[in-house]
C-alpha cells in the first residue's frame, strides 16, 4: 500500500487520511477498519491496518468535482466509496464486484426500486446523481420515491417517527410515517434491531432487568412511507409534499460493510 499516493488522492478531495496500526475504538478481529475521526483540524479518514500482509488498499477512481473516490482492497476485492455528503465526510461499503468508478459505485448503492423509478422517469445521466430529481429525493443513506397513488388510514399515521438502519446509527426523523406489512418487534437502546414476541418473552425470563429498558413496539421489514419534513443533524431538512416510499441504500448487502466503523 503506497501511503503517500493514497494521501495524495484524498487531498484532491480536500480531505485528510491517516493510516496507522493503532487499535480501533472497538474490539475486532478484522484485518483493517475504515472510520471517520475528528481532531482539532476537523474530520479525517482513519484507516487502521490491524493485520500486516492482509491489506493492500488502492484508489480505483477519483472524482474531484464530486468530492468522491473509490477504494479497493486488492487482496479480496472489497470496495469502499469515500466522499463528502452535504456537511460531513462518509465511507460506504460497496456491494457486488462490478463497480470500478465512483459513479458505478453510487449506482450499486441504489436499491432496485430506485433504479426502476429512474428508468420510468427516463432520467438523464447527469440527473441520476443529484440528491433530488423526478425519481427520488435522497437524504444520506435514505431514498424517498414518490407514491402518489398510496391510500392511507389516517388513524395509522405516526407523527415524528424515526427511521434507522440499526445498531449504532443516528436516526432520521420523519414528520409523518405510514407502515404496511412487516412484523411487530420490541425495540430498545439495548436491542436496536428489535426482538420478536417470542424473543422478547425469552429475554424477560432470563434477565429481569430487561423489563426496564424502555421498550417500544415497531414494525420490522415493513413497507414504509413518509410525508412532510425529514430531518437529521448531518443533513439539510427535506420536505415531502406527498407520500413517498422509503428505501435504504444497499450498503448492508456488501461484505465489506463489516470493515466500516463509521455509522451515519
Amino acid at each position: 500500500m503506497d501511503i503517500n499516493l493514497l494521501q495524495q488522492k484524498f487531498r484532491l478531495l480536500g480531505a485528510r487520511v491517516r493510516i496507522s496500526a493503532d487499535p480501533p475504538r472497538f474490539r475486532t478481529t478484522l484485518p483493517f477498519v475504515i472510520d471517520i475521526a475528528r481532531d482539532g483540524k476537523g474530520e479525517y479518514f482513519d484507516i487502521r491496518v490491524l493485520q500486516e500482509g492482509g491489506v493492500r488498499i488502492e484508489t480505483l477512481d477519483v472524482r474531484r468535482d464530486m468530492r468522491h473516490l473509490l477504494l479497493v482492497n486488492r487482496l479480496d476485492g472489497q470496495k469502499f466509496l469515500c466522499g463528502h455528503d452535504e456537511r460531513h465526510w462518509f465511507v460506504a461499503a460497496v456491494p457486488g464486484r462490478s463497480a470500478s468508478t465512483v459513479q458505478t459505485a453510487m449506482e450499486a448503492l441504489k436499491p432496485a426500486a430506485v433504479r426502476q423509478a429512474e428508468s420510468l422517469k427516463r432520467l438523464k445521466s447527469k440527473d441520476r446523481f443529484r440528491r433530488k430529481n423526478a425519481a427520488f429525493i435522497r437524504q444520506g443513506e435514505w431514498f424517498f420515491v414518490p407514491a402518489p397513488d398510496l391510500r392511507v388510514r389516517e388513524a395509522m399515521i405516526f407523527r415524528n417517527e424515526p427511521i434507522s438502519r440499526g445498531a449504532g446509527s443516528k436516526p432520521h426523523m420523519c414528520e409523518c410515517i405510514y407502515r404496511m406489512g412487516g412484523e411487530t418487534v420490541y425495540v430498545s437502546r439495548q436491542r436496536p434491531n428489535g426482538l420478536t414476541e417470542v424473543e422478547y418473552q425469552r429475554l424477560l425470563e432470563s434477565d429481569t432487568a430487561a423489563k426496564n429498558w424502555s421498550w417500544r413496539l415497531m414494525r420490522r421489514n415493513a413497507r414504509v412511507f413518509a410525508r412532510g419534513r425529514v430531518w437529521h443533524s448531518d443533513h439539510k431538512t427535506i420536505h415531502l409534499n406527498e407520500w413517498h416510499e422509503v428505501f435504504m441504500n444497499n450498503e448492508f448487502q456488501a461484505r465489506a460493510s463489516r470493515f466500516v466503523a463509521f455509522l451515519d
